[in-house]
């Protein structure tokens, strides 16, 4: 089974490379981050036509999250508490080889510029769903957590990580919350497949970042201990930033066999 996920920096500009690379990847289901539109708004015919259904938790202009799959779903938005009450959480269980997984994507603030009240937001909104999970897995231990962190966890998934000490996507305090919820029984899924530095999915528009590779890996895969035998790989899909008006992310995609 193909599950992958990208921050796709609005579904209406880029709808023609979300259908291609749901094609070209033979994808099963796909979690879309930032899709900057209103559930009324989604072009939810033109997935349809391609063979997915899509179930959407949206935002007008920002944020926004939505599942497109193959099979129909059941999904839920509302199960986590998002501190201000924005579109940042889809949730869905799947049946995978008489397992029931608990598929849970989002878009975790970004929190910059630190001393404000973004990076507290940031800071209750890690606190409140570190809870959520533990709750989670008193139900069921079987679960993967993706999407956009907005978080590099160590130092070989930036380029230049001495910049970026007073970052909300790098400060030490964050990344220790992430590895608090890693701790409640999840592994840094690609890490499991490659150690390597340089292995990103965002490249910012600006200084040429794409170009020079300066990069950040902040788009991840948590996967429960449970389900680590079930994985075949997890990739990141790096060639889509080679499109036409690219998002500034790429996909990231998780194998289960």
């Amino acid at each position: 089974m193909n599950i992958a996920s990208w921050n796709i920096n609005s579904v209406r500009i880029r709808i023609d490379q979300v259908l291609e690379y749901l094609k070209e990847k033979k994808i099963d289901i796909l979690f879309l981050q930032e899709i900057k539109t209103e559930d009324k708004n989604f072009p939810y015919q033109d997935f349809k036509k391609a063979g997915y259904y899509a179930y959407v938790n949206g935002q007008k202009s920002y944020n926004g999250v939505a599942i497109l799959s193959n099979q129909e779903l059941v999904t839920d938005y509302n199960e986590f508490k998002d501190p201000l009450g924005q579109a940042r959480f889809i949730s869905t269980n799947i049946n995978f080889k008489n397992k029931i997984i608990s598929l849970i994507s989002i878009y975790l603030p970004n929190g910059n510029p630190i001393n404000t009240d973004k990076y507290e937001y940031k800071k209750k909104w890690m606190e409140s769903f570190e809870e959520f999970i533990k709750s989670k897995l008193k139900k069921n231990k079987n679960i993967i957590i993706t999407g956009d962190f907005n978080i590099i966890p160590a130092d070989n998934d930036v380029d230049n990580p001495e910049e970026w000490l007073n970052d909300a996507l790098f400060k030490l305090e964050i990344r220790k919350k992430f590895r608090s919820i890693l701790n409640l029984g999840f592994k840094d899924g690609f890490r499991l497949f490659d150690n390597r530095g340089e292995q990103y999915t965002f490249w910012d528009y600006q200084q040429g970042s794409w170009q020079r590779n300066k990069g950040l890996r902040i788009d991840h895969y948590l996967i429960s201990n449970e389900l680590v035998d079930s994985l075949k790989t997890i990739e990141i899909d790096k060639y889509t930033r080679e499109n036409q008006r690219p998002s500034d992310h790429v996909p990231i995609r998780c194998v289960l066999i």
